[in-house]
């Protein structure tokens, strides 16, 4: 596990030291934590993401008739050990954190109601939750996006078509599911002046960041296919975490500390 902090002092900060602003697990922390469910639920959960629609907010891979995107979403209400699915409701980023699809409503597929209701995802939300890198009072509402990006030998894929960016919640955990053969989308961490704090390929299954998205912008490089390899695909989980009453972005901090 490694984190880096930033010099400014953080809104998150409950202390006069600040907490780091993010942290990279390596995938030891959900290994564990699903090995207490029963082996076929957690089967069922990563074999879902086979079954994503295409993305219909973003347009077809440049020079393909295909899409590179596809997507699932739901929310939840966090109370203590457990988890409430709310009603499916569209995904809203602020224009001034997302310069390509954000000021709009995005109305994404529903999760699967196994995996809505399933133990995998509740174990692993719960688990990032209860290490977020910051204080978590308030903290009782999140995300869930299953997410793959697909890239071929004409077309690579775009992980994070707005460029460095930050989401506008709290926190976000970025989950590795499955990586086959792609090489490239490189994950990368910035203070707010856009000075570089980390970068890392996430590689291994349950392999995963979680970052103050309020004190930190990531962003991550196009994937392509490994060599020999005609098409290559990434699996990710995200999961946003931000408060219920919240619509709209998150403060981030001042620049001028």
């Amino acid at each position: 596990m490694t984190a880096s902090p930033l010099s400014a002092p953080g809104i998150c900060a409950s202390t006069s030291r600040p907490s780091p602003p993010f942290v990279h697990h390596t995938p030891v922390l959900l290994t564990s934590a699903l090995a207490a469910i029963p082996r076929d639920s957690v089967t069922r959960f990563t074999e879902s993401w086979n079954d994503l629609p295409a993305d219909p907010h973003l347009p077809t891979a440049p020079g393909t008739a295909a899409p590179y995107r596809f997507r699932r979403y739901g929310r939840f209400r966090i109370h203590g050990d457990r988890l409430e699915r709310l009603p499916h409701a569209a995904f809203f980023q602020e224009r001034s954190v997302n310069s390509v699809n954000g000021g709009v409503d995005r109305m994404f597929a529903p999760l699967h109601d196994a995996v809505a209701d399933g133990p995998a995802l509740h174990t692993v939300v719960r688990t990032l939750w209860d290490r977020l890198p910051g204080p978590r009072t308030g903290i009782d509402t999140c995300g869930v996006h299953q997410i793959r990006i697909t890239a071929t030998a004409g077309a690579e894929g775009h992980p994070t078509p707005e460029g460095i960016h930050r989401d506008g919640h709290c926190y976000v955990a970025q989950v590795l599911i499955r990586r086959e053969n792609v090489r490239g989308a490189e994950s990368c961490l910035y203070d707010l002046r856009r000075r570089p704090l980390h970068r890392t390929v996430l590689t291994a299954p349950l392999e995963t960041i979680v970052l103050d998205d309020r004190r930190v912008l990531h962003g991550v490089s196009p994937l392509r296919p490994a060599p020999q390899a005609r098409t290559g695909l990434r699996d990710m989980l995200l999961v946003d975490f931000f408060r219920g009453d919240a619509r709209h972005s998150p403060e981030p901090p001042s620049q001028a500390h």
